[in-house]
């Protein structure tokens, strides 16, 4: 579903799904700012291809801003779907999911497992 754009919507579904929204903050609290692949230190946390910002219930990256329209949280992983605004107006809904990993990364994949990725967070 989202091969090239996936690369991007992944990074925005991410930052989506992660957001703390309606159910607070205590739910799933991974706000903050991510890099895709790379572990945030010099020169990659520099990069704004790479970076992934997840605030409120949204997710701005590279590739546009994704908005979460629901979520479920299953222990470390949460399912939710999004609809992302990709370059050029293009709407996207899709189904991802995220698992926190024991290094506080997460863990990335969307619903035709076509961009898998690992969000890696930055200290600020």
């Amino acid at each position: 579903m989202l091969e090239n754009v996936c690369g991007g919507l992944l990074v925005l579904a991410v930052v989506a799904f992660m957001a703390p929204g309606a159910r607070g903050e205590d739910d799933f609290p991974i706000s903050g700012t991510y890099t895709k692949d790379a572990t945030c230190q010099g020169d990659v946390a520099q990069r704004e291809d790479l970076r992934v910002r997840i605030a409120g219930n949204t997710i701005e990256s590279s590739m546009g801003v994704c908005t979460i329209l629901h979520r479920k949280r299953e222990g470390r992983s949460v399912a939710a779907q999004v609809e992302c605004r990709v370059p050029g107006g293009q709407i996207i809904l899709g189904d991802v999911t995220f698992t926190l990993r024991d290094d506080n990364a997460l863990d990335f994949d969307d619903q035709d497992h076509t961009s898998p990725a690992v969000l890696y967070r930055c200290a600020n």
